[in-house]
């Protein structure tokens, strides 16, 4: 027989976890439930352990960004079974850190799939449970894609798993999973392909950053093909025969991994919200602006499985966690606070963002002030040997405030974060150059970037 919670969390990544938790401190009966290792994407099969395996291609890139500058690289080379190893020793202990944790708090930790039998009640293998609020945080999985012989391709989570890293790899889709792995790719002798549909990969970035970085990419042997989209995948004797379409041509290639990098939706088709009256569709559970579901009170939801404003980011998903969580404890409709997120691609030099584009803040009718810097050129980037680096900050020439700052360049990840937090504190851009910054370090280029 099932129990009563006063909370049960659907899914146990950063933000039902950060909600779980919440809600246990204050008192309330709570479970969490996923089918899945706990921890969810970021921590297990994505954010995480990606940037382990790309902390290997920064110090090969590294090395040879300073050939003849004093380091000799002859011989450097990434051991792909050690460093799969290295991010093991990071994933394997979290799921069992997370549960313990949660229980250490009085949170019921379930395990398998699940779906909803009613508005309040829910079935788990053979357990039926009810409760008297829902969180759906269950993130996100690969879009589906419809071509004969899809089933051959790999997603990330497997990716990031690989025993051996073969020599020809295919990367589908020219969005952050396609460039992050193609770079750590190239960086240990495999030779990588991204073919993107469209004529602009990265979109969610500023177009003449993300040219800067196409140029890098090619340099460093990445091969991007634009407008280019598959007809099928067969499998061969000795990898996988790919029949690609471009501009009306036809080519058939072979590789011997091919990878999804085609975009994630939301991880909702298998809950039945149907059952439980939740209005949903491919963009998550519909949400008020305080992350109630629309058509059935009992039901929150945050991260990935939300369809809310805030960017698929994990430090999104947690304060979303947070913010559900806070309401359901105080019957209350406070709104997430979306403003000075920042966001990143962590190829090699990473490229960064937060706020706006340049078309979007003209197109709300800002007086845009944007100050481009050509930075290859400046002592952070000679430093370490860097020859792509460039920054455009967009100031309201009415307010002097920044709408909207792009970065590329070494650490830039580091430096945005300046930014973002100028931008939620609603500072001028002459209150931050009046900082006085750590000198040499990348946050002291901030005065002149502005």
């Amino acid at each position: 027989m099932g129990r009563n919670y006063d909370l049960v969390v659907v899914g146990a990544g950063m933000a039902g976890v950060s909600a779980a938790d919440k809600c246990a401190s204050q008192g309330w009966k709570v479970a969490i439930v996923d089918a899945l290792p706990y921890g969810g994407t970021c921590a297990l099969r994505g954010c995480d352990p990606k940037k382990i395996l790309r902390r290997g291609a920064e110090i090969i890139d590294g090395a040879r960004l300073m050939r003849g500058k004093g380091i000799d690289d002859d011989g450097l080379s990434i051991n792909w079974a050690d460093l799969i190893k290295h991010k093991h020793g990071f994933t394997d202990p979290v799921p069992r850190n997370i549960e313990d944790r949660l229980a250490g708090k009085g949170v019921d930790t379930l395990h398998g799939l699940v779906r909803f039998t009613g508005s309040n009640s829910i079935q788990v293998g053979d357990s039926a449970y009810t409760g008297e609020h829902f969180l759906i945080a269950t993130g996100a999985r690969p879009r589906p894609l419809d071509f004969p012989g899809a089933t051959h391709l790999i997603d990330s989570t497997e990716f990031l798993d690989l025993g051996v890293l073969p020599p020809r790899i295919l990367f589908v889709g020219g969005g952050f999973v396609s460039f992050e792995f193609a770079h750590i790719c190239a960086r240990a002798n495999s030779t990588p392909v991204i073919i993107d549909r469209g004529s602009r990969p990265l979109k969610a970035f500023d177009p003449d950053l993300v040219e800067l970085l196409v140029a890098r990419s090619e340099a460093a042997g990445i091969a991007l093909e634009r407008g280019t989209s598959i007809e099928f995948i067969d499998k061969s004797a000795t990898g996988y025969q790919v029949r690609l379409v471009r501009a009306g041509q036809v080519e058939t290639r072979e590789f011997d991994l091919v990878v999804h990098g085609a975009g994630r939706i939301p991880d909702l088709s298998s809950l039945d919200l149907d059952a439980a009256g939740v209005a949903w569709n491919q963009h998550g559970v519909q949400v008020t602006g305080h992350l109630q579901s629309t058509t059935n009170p009992a039901v929150y939801a945050a991260g990935d499985a939300a369809n809310s404003p805030g960017m698929p980011l994990t430090p999104v998903a947690v304060f979303e966690g947070k913010v559900a969580a806070s309401n359901m404890l105080k019957g209350a409709t406070m709104v997430p606070d979306y403003a000075g997120v920042p966001t990143g691609v962590f190829t090699i030099p990473e490229l960064t963002r937060v706020g706006m584009l340049e078309h979007e803040a003209r197109e709300r009718g800002i007086d845009v002030d944007v100050r481009y810097s050509d930075t290859s050129g400046w002592y952070s980037s000679y430093r370490v040997g860097e020859t792509t680096a460039a920054a455009k900050i967009l100031i309201n020439r009415a307010s002097d405030q920044i709408v909207g700052a792009h970065l590329l360049g070494p650490d830039y990840g580091e430096l945005v974060n300046l930014l973002a937090l100028a931008m939620k504190l609603d500072l001028t851009s002459r209150q931050l150059k009046s900082m006085t910054a750590l000198y040499p370090t990348v946050g002291s280029d901030l005065g002149s970037l502005l």
